[in-house]
């Protein structure tokens, strides 16, 4: 076979990975069979290698991949009638759902726009927790199995057995592909936003592995993120979702060091943070918070915003964080949301004051496993000079932590409080 251009390949691949979700969408609703779509829209990608080196990639390349793609499943559907009077049954359900959306606004706008029913799918309720992010990343941001894998940090075969377990429940639960109801929506919506939010989460922060953040699966989340807010721009904890990511993730690059050690937002380099994309989200933050009462990411976001507009962290406005927590724990009661109250405490009343707020959640459960606890009261027994107490909050985060950086970070932060020594102690 005659080799192919790399340019070629390059704009496949880029058109693929954006119009995936779309073209998937649009198949799904046409022939309401997952496997079906997601082999066929293959099939039209491979099609299109061969023939755009040829023809050129033609001016709509959404538009040429979904017929490619419908022409191919209705090829495979004539070879197999009994497979094809099955996916009448299911066809016949979709079309009781209700009607199709309106078609999309972007560049191929003769193609439909049905990633929103595709969101509501990928993160349905009756699926397993582990499952929708996964089924979300491989259907709405076109990740390869083997790349979902590297994601969630499995076996590519096991994250293989649970894409086809998901698969196989939206199946056999007839799972319906569509949008919720004005009626269902403020009660599946939350769904599809932590999916999205617990994506973007792994990839900031990671929970285990030899790097801090895990910038591409973070990127994935915030284009996820954009296209469901393009999708439902009224929707105020859609905006304030997209806004919480856009300017937390604006200070990727000043995280770590040159090593890809951890770098903490009190000694960051704030001329690295991305600007235009923290201007971006600040213009979201003003309509995610009106309009109603606000939610948990609206405020989130209002967070985020006064550490980024803040020169450093000595004139950043802790009063208006801790009220902003205030707001954030009666919405959302949580162990972890304490704990950040708290830090921000500290802040502004000093370190005694934050410590007795952790102090009262020493017997939370769910904090436990998680490090930052005991590494938060590490940090301000060290601050009060109560060394030992220190150390040994420092060891137990330690233990707890699941990077290489996050654990490189409190091994530096041991050592300096045992090279300082019991002398040093303070004792009130």
């Amino acid at each position: 076979m005659e080799a192919r251009p790399a340019g070629t390949d390059r704009a496949v691949e880029s058109v693929f990975r954006e119009e995936h979700g779309r073209l998937l969408a649009s198949l799904v609703r046409r022939f309401g069979d997952l496997d079906l779509a997601e082999e066929v829209a293959s099939e039209a990608v491979e099609a299109a290698l061969v023939h755009w080196p040829v023809q050129g990639v033609p001016d709509r390349p959404g538009a040429w991949l979904l017929t490619t793609a419908r022409r191919k499943a209705v090829d495979r559907l004539r070879r197999d009638q009994a497979y094809a009077a099955r996916l009448a049954v299911l066809q016949l359900e979709a079309d009781r759902a209700g009607p199709a959306p309106a078609p999309g606004t972007g560049a191929d706008s003769d193609l439909p726009d049905e990633r929103l029913q595709l969101f509501f799918t990928c993160a349905h309720p009756a699926l397993p927790p582990e499952a929708r992010g996964a089924l979300t990343l491989r259907c709405l941001a076109g990740l390869t199995t083997p790349e979902v894998a590297r994601a969630y940090l499995v076996p590519p075969s096991t994250m293989a057995q649970r894409i086809v377990r998901a698969k196989k429940k939206i199946r056999e639960a007839r799972i319906p592909f569509r949008v919720p109801g004005a009626d269902e929506l403020p009660g599946r919506l939350p769904g599809v936003l932590q999916v999205l939010y617990s994506i973007f989460t792994e990839g900031y922060t990671a929970s285990s592995g030899p790097d801090l953040q895990r910038l591409d699966l973070a990127e994935e989340a915030v284009r996820l993120a954009r296209i469901l807010h393009r999708l439902l721009p009224a929707e105020r904890e859609v905006t304030g979702l997209l806004a919480l990511m856009l300017l937390v993730h604006a200070r990727r690059a000043a995280r770590t060091g040159p090593d890809g050690e951890l770098v903490l937002l009190e000694d960051q380099d704030r001329d690295r943070w991305d600007r235009p994309m923290i201007e971006e989200g600040l213009a979201l933050v003003p309509p995610s918070l009106t309009g109603g009462p606000p939610g948990p990411y609206g405020v989130q976001a209002a967070i985020a915003a006064l550490h980024d507009e803040a020169a450093d962290l000595a004139t950043t406005d802790w009063p208006q964080i801790v009220a902003l927590y205030d707001v954030l724990l009666r919405l959302t009661p949580s162990p972890v949301v304490a704990l950040n109250r708290a830090a921000a405490v500290a802040m502004r009343d000093g370190p005694e004051a934050g410590l007795a707020l952790l102090d009262d959640l020493a017997g939370e459960e769910r904090l436990r496993g998680h490090h930052p606890y005991p590494a938060a009261r590490a940090d301000l027994l060290q601050r009060l000079g109560r060394l030992p107490e220190a150390a040994a909050a420092y060891r137990e985060a330690l233990a707890l932590a699941g990077t290489e950086p996050e654990r490189a970070h409190l091994r530096r932060r041991l050592d300096a409080v045992e090279q300082a020594g019991p002398d040093t102690t303070h004792h009130p």
